[in-house]
């Protein structure tokens, strides 16, 4: 089991656009303190689109080195190219990962059959597990579920990152054995009531110790209580929806004080009227005062 939280990591950025690998390395750490049972690296959250082969490598032996030994590290080694994913994979293997995310190829739109031909392509690269990502809002296409069962075969296909709110199809991810991950942190909590195991997060940045209780109490039976918490989490499911991520995400740990840098283009930073949105989500959190947010 690769976890029942993972926080899919922001990249940091330096002020020259480099990558800072020591803040990636105490927000690696800082996440796991704070609820995350592992990390997605470079996954759409850590602006893989814009980083080089070398600087995901570089990541992905930071996040080992700092907490992989009391975290699991998913490497995001999905492209629109089976050749390039199946390299990605190659390597991150040999780094130590253990395990991958493998989104939906994206833009070309390949149909049902060449998604099964991509999927076992890639995770014969590695005996490791492979986590499919179903996100039809950003890759056009929604793998179904007669093409689910189909990628069900492949022995290392253990899992699904879901971002779809079709409870439906979400249902029938657990009838195939797999472990099912929310894609969408707002249906983090209905996935669980269908037997999902966690999910894939982007809002445990903030507010991680919230989502792992959330998580305890509906495995402790306090199925309430855990619906209590993720009412309570509006305004975190409210942030993400103020601009593009990482965008936002970025805004508020820098808002925060958890300097993480801006990003690469095509993404820009928040405009003052988004982060001043975001500042009144993550007071209602009540995870900063009005008075203490750095600006």
């Amino acid at each position: 089991m690769l976890g029942e939280i993972l926080t899919a990591v922001v990249t940091p950025f330096r002020a020259d656009g480099s990558v800072d690998l020591g803040r990636f390395r105490a927000l690696a750490s800082h996440l796991v303190d704070n609820g995350s049972d592992g990390l997605v690296v470079t996954g759409t959250t850590g602006e893989s689109p814009t980083l080089s082969d070398q600087e995901r490598f570089e990541l992905y032996t930071a996040a080992l080195d700092e907490v992989g030994d009391r975290a699991t590290v998913v490497a995001g080694t999905g492209t629109y190219s089976t050749e390039h994913s199946v390299h990605l994979t190659v390597r991150a293997h040999e780094l130590g990962v253990h395990g991958f995310l493998v989104v939906t190829p994206y833009y070309n739109k390949p149909p049902p059959r060449a998604i099964v031909e991509h999927f076992k392509a890639v995770a014969a690269a590695s005996d490791r597990p492979v986590m499919v990502y179903n996100i039809p809002s950003r890759v056009v296409i929604n793998i179904e579920p007669e093409t689910m069962a189909r990628l069900a075969e492949i022995p290392n296909v253990t899992a699904v990152k879901q971002a779809n709110d079709d409870l439906e199809q979400a249902r029938r991810i657990v009838e195939l054995g797999l472990d099912l991950y929310a894609g969408d942190d707002n249906i983090v909590y209905p996935f669980l009531e269908l037997g999902g195991r966690g999910g894939v997060c982007v809002h445990t940045h903030v507010v991680g110790p919230q989502v792992k209780e959330m998580i305890r109490r509906f495995r402790e039976g306090d199925a309430e209580g855990a619906k209590r918490i993720h009412e309570e989490l509006a305004p975190a499911y409210e942030l993400l929806g103020v601009t593009t991520g990482p965008i936002q995400i970025k805004a508020a740990l820098n808002l925060l004080g958890q300097d993480v840098g801006g990003l690469r283009l095509p993404l820009v930073e928040a405009s003052e009227e988004e982060r001043t949105r975001i500042r009144d989500c993550l007071e209602r959190l009540g995870v900063v005062e009005s008075s203490t947010v750095v600006n």
